[in-house]
């Protein structure tokens, strides 16, 4: 057996590990969320971020379902509904501030706050071998940008509580400051990325904006970029940059107020966004997110995880 044979047995193990992790109940001394833990799941119309909205309302949480498109998100909705769980809509277009500043407002005045934030909007136009950046510039806004907005906007609405409040953002390895065909080839700027003591909002903002000038320009191609769905790569890159940068401006929050912010790769999985290429289904894909969402005792933070284990970014 080669050793791509051997880490595709791993991986398989692992996933009937986990499976089997998520017949078993959560023991009730563990279980510190209610119905009345409130949790927001972005792009939850479809895929991972359906699946993690039907997951987290099975646990017992109240969820508020949100999507881009009314129509699909309002339907995807009552499907969950229809199932007996306590699961709510609201139109969010996490690129728009103006939707943002809504559904925020409509949050604060039905809710009060929120427990969970789960960022899994995203967009992909790349499959296969396919590798073109002429949506580098949405995939960047909607992935990086919006779910930046949206923790931004949240933040403020995280109801204090002895768990803490949490934040989940699904990402990918492809964003891998060092993966052996996808990394940074600009030596300075990885490290630059590794330093959490160095890293800055400035400093992921002004790389992703200088691949995207880069590919306005057409020079992206000798950028030192990462060579796979790069822009896709790019976005993931930056919402694990940002991660890491978060976590460490909100570790000084006091007890009773903290926020757990961590990111994981869900895998390659079975969905639209990946042109139906995955071999991972999404509730596979989902495990990770909702695990890190109702982790019992949230001590870890700034962190990136897979299939329930930390990863490296």
């Amino acid at each position: 057996m080669d050793k791509k044979e051997r880490a595709k047995e791993r991986r398989e193990k692992r996933r009937q590990e986990i499976s089997l992790l998520r017949t078993i109940p959560y023991p009730d001394h563990h279980k510190w969320w209610s119905l009345d833990t409130i949790a927001v799941v972005t792009g939850g119309n479809r895929g991972i971020g359906f699946e993690i909205a039907h997951q987290l309302a099975i646990h017992g949480l109240t969820v508020i379902l949100t999507s881009r498109d009314a129509g699909v998100g309002d339907e995807a909705t009552k499907v969950l509904q229809e199932g007996g769980l306590n699961v709510f809509f609201h139109q969010l277009d996490v690129t728009d501030p103006s939707s943002i500043k809504v559904f925020a407002e409509w949050v604060k005045q039905n809710y009060g706050g929120i427990d969970i934030l789960v960022n899994n909007a995203g967009v992909n136009f790349n499959h296969g071998a396919d590798n073109s950046v002429e949506f580098a510039e949405q995939v960047i806004g909607t992935n990086y940008f919006g779910n930046k907005s949206m923790i931004k906007a949240m933040i403020p609405l995280m109801r204090p509580s002895t768990p803490g409040a949490r934040i989940v953002n699904v990402s990918s390895r492809l964003g891998r400051l060092n993966g052996k065909r996808n990394g940074i080839g600009d030596d300075t700027l990885r490290q630059q990325l590794e330093d959490v003591d160095a890293l800055s909002e400035e400093l992921i903002d002004g790389t992703v904006n200088k691949f995207i000038e880069q590919v306005k320009d057409g020079s992206w191609t000798s950028g030192g970029w990462p060579q796979s769905y790069t822009d896709y790569s790019m976005s993931k890159l930056a919402v694990n940059a940002y991660t890491r940068l978060l976590a460490k401006m909100l570790s000084d929050r006091p007890e009773g107020e903290k926020i757990y912010i961590n990111c994981y790769c869900p895998g390659l999985v079975k969905t639209a966004m990946t042109g139906w290429a995955g071999h991972i289904s999404p509730e596979e894909g989902a495990d990770t997110g909702v695990w890190l969402a109702l982790l019992p005792d949230q001590l870890v933070t700034g962190k990136f995880f897979a299939e329930r284990r930390e990863i490296n970014f």
